[in-house]
């Protein structure tokens, strides 16, 4: 029986992060978590930053953590553009809790100084994309 893959992709700002066939991948959206495996029907819906779930052709399971923005399904391909990805065994868990650190205070004091709405908006998804970072790296130990 053949393999029924569907692409994934993700893409930041600064590129693609991931493009390969996978058999599944779970995406966090605002509207829930959802398992989307090939010829799934067509959608559009906003990311929450968290991790992805991915099991490749190999049924090799792997994490990303992803900062918020949208994605895309079609029968063939999973498409997700967001402002932050990583591979999360990429990391290392003293990096992560460091990052998270510097993301909360970071946060803390925009919130006590006087900066725009937009730059509080950007410390919270910097310190919510480190927490995904930590919850994915959890995951693929």
């Amino acid at each position: 029986m053949a393999q029924s893959l569907i692409r994934l992709e993700i893409v930041t700002p600064g590129g693609v992060v991931y493009s390969e066939e996978v058999e599944h991948a779970v995406i966090p959206t605002a509207n829930g978590k959802i398992d989307i495996l090939q010829h799934h029907a067509p959608l559009i819906d906003r990311l929450v930053p968290a991790d992805v779930k991915v099991v490749d052709k190999d049924n090799k399971t792997d994490y990303l953590a992803i900062g918020a923005g949208f994605v895309e399904v079609y029968a063939e391909k999973i498409s997700i553009i967001t402002d932050q990805a990583i591979l999360v065994d990429e990391d290392d868990q003293e990096q992560i809790d460091a990052a998270i650190k510097r993301a909360e205070e970071a946060l803390e004091e925009g919130k006590k100084s006087n900066i725009d709405e937009a730059q509080l908006q950007l410390l919270e998804a910097a310190a919510k994309f480190e927490q995904a970072r930590k919850i994915a790296v959890g995951k693929s130990r």
